[in-house]
């Protein structure tokens, strides 16, 4: 169904447009990528100068590669000097099925595993120490597309938490002494319809005021929860009506409000005050089984699903409290600046720069729009979206990096009209996201870790 734009008496709520200052070219670019998108999770590091094209077989625009043992599709994240990076490894390859395609049989017969935290020297990729979390049989099996290290880690510069799914939460300090873990039940992230067709768990954890919140939407007693960083301690768990989804929470810290957790979801699109876990505000959505990651930008909250019905598209008030589900027909209110049923994503999470919302579909359609009213700018396909798209896009204030499941990395000028500028082979196959780290761009693919700096 084509976007329908809000009427007259709407106009007013579009207002005020997003706002996204550019940094000042006197500011360094940050080391510091903490969690799943980086910084308030936003994707960006505006102030970071990449390179648009590299050659990882000619060591090209490549400051460092080396392997990793075993598979994760966590991303990497960044402290400082320090990377810190999550694996399962087994004695046995754990090939990883691409693609578009809809084979929902988990993978079987799987040797034991080894849950592993690693940190590595930013400058060099040299492996600082490696812990294991926890060893055994896995108690979920995967996806064929997945691995049994789907979670980002995340870290304060303090502490480093990884989250295992059904193999439990474990918190380190950053030279590696584990402070606690907590196992947190039997998380099964699997088919709703299907529930014997495992697909592991893919939810990363975030941390926020002290506390670490876990967003565990599974086949029973789906939960939001928040634990003391210091010591795990269970602070609050507020219960979900959802199904299955590998969707991870933002934090939103509205002006002059308390700070929220916004949660993505199927049945139970909602936002929870981050103190107490209190529900503000519910949606309902469309379609189902939902992953990407709720996107904060100026006064919206974009939220996006493209599975089991439309690939809709609905961007919220910061403001927004009670029930805002929509009326059937209506695509804007008082609490939604404006909705669509199409150009929204199954698996990467969209990101916003300069105004303007991009949102790559697993299949490789690439849909712009305007962010703050819900324009589409263009439409288009990428190369190579045969093999799929499962990571989330990072950006600069110049670039837009979007990675194929086979590892091609598209590099697009930001901008109201599509222009790609370059593609690179990173010869591997990845589905992680990747992280800017200052003027560096880490690329986990299923066999290592690939740092891409101006040379």
């Amino acid at each position: 169904m084509p976007l329908r734009h809000p009427s007259p008496t709407h106009i007013l709520f579009l207002l005020p447009l997003l706002s996204l200052p550019l940094p000042t070219s006197a500011q360094a670019p940050s080391p510091n990528w903490p969690s799943f998108r980086g910084p308030s999770a936003t994707g960006l590091a505006k102030n970071a100068t990449l390179p648009t094209h590299w050659d990882v077989s000619k060591n090209e625009n490549v400051k460092w590669k080396i392997p990793i043992p075993g598979l994760g599709h966590g991303g990497p994240i960044v402290w400082q000097n320090k990377i810190y990076l999550v694996t399962a490894a087994s004695p046995d390859p754990q090939p990883v099925k691409t693609g578009v395609f809809g084979d929902i049989a988990p993978v079987e017969n799987e040797k034991p595993f080894e849950w592993k935290v690693l940190c590595l020297d930013l400058q060099t990729g040299a492996i600082q120490w490696q812990r294991t979390a926890t060893q055994g049989p896995a108690k979920i099996k995967r996806h064929p597309k997945s691995s049994h290290a789907n979670s980002t880690p995340a870290t304060d510069g303090s502490h480093v938490v990884a989250c295992f799914g059904a193999e439990g939460l474990f918190c380190f300090d950053t030279d590696g002494k584990e402070l606690w873990h907590k196992d947190l039940g039997p998380l099964d992230s699997g088919f709703y319809r299907v529930p014997q067709a495992q697909w592991e768990f893919g939810s990363s954890p975030v941390i926020a005021d002290g506390k670490v919140i876990v967003q565990c939407d599974v086949q029973k007693n789906s939960f939001l929860a928040a634990f003391s960083i210091e010591d795990g301690k269970e602070l609050w768990r507020t219960p979900r009506d959802e199904v299955p989804t590998w969707c991870t929470p933002t934090i939103l810290r509205p002006e002059g409000k308390p700070a929220q957790v916004i949660c993505n979801g199927y049945k139970h699109v909602a936002a929870y005050d981050l103190a107490t876990g209190q529900q503000i505000w519910t949606l309902k959505m469309p379609g189902d089984i939902p992953i990407p990651a709720p996107v904060a930008a100026g006064d919206l909250i974009f939220l996006t699903t493209a599975h089991g019905g439309p690939s809709g598209i609905f961007a919220v008030r910061q403001s927004a409290t009670g029930d805002i589900s929509l009326p059937k027909g209506a695509f804007s209110s008082d609490n939604i600046a404006w909705s669509t049923n199409h150009g929204g994503s199954y698996i990467p999470t969209p990101i916003v720069l300069d105004n303007i919302l991009y949102c790559c579909n697993w299949n490789g359609v690439l849909t712009a729009f305007d962010a703050p009213t819900g324009r589409e700018l263009y439409h288009t396909r990428l190369e190579g979206s045969e093999s799929g798209f499962t990571a989330s896009p990072v950006a600069t204030h110049d670039k837009i990096f979007l990675t194929s499941e086979e590892g091609l990395v598209h590099v697009l000028q930001p901008g109201k009209d599509f222009k790609l500028l370059a593609t690179n082979s990173l010869g591997a196959k990845s589905l992680a996201t990747p992280a800017i780290a200052g003027d560096m761009l880490l690329f986990r693919t299923e066999s290592g870790l690939i740092a891409v700096s101006q040379r």
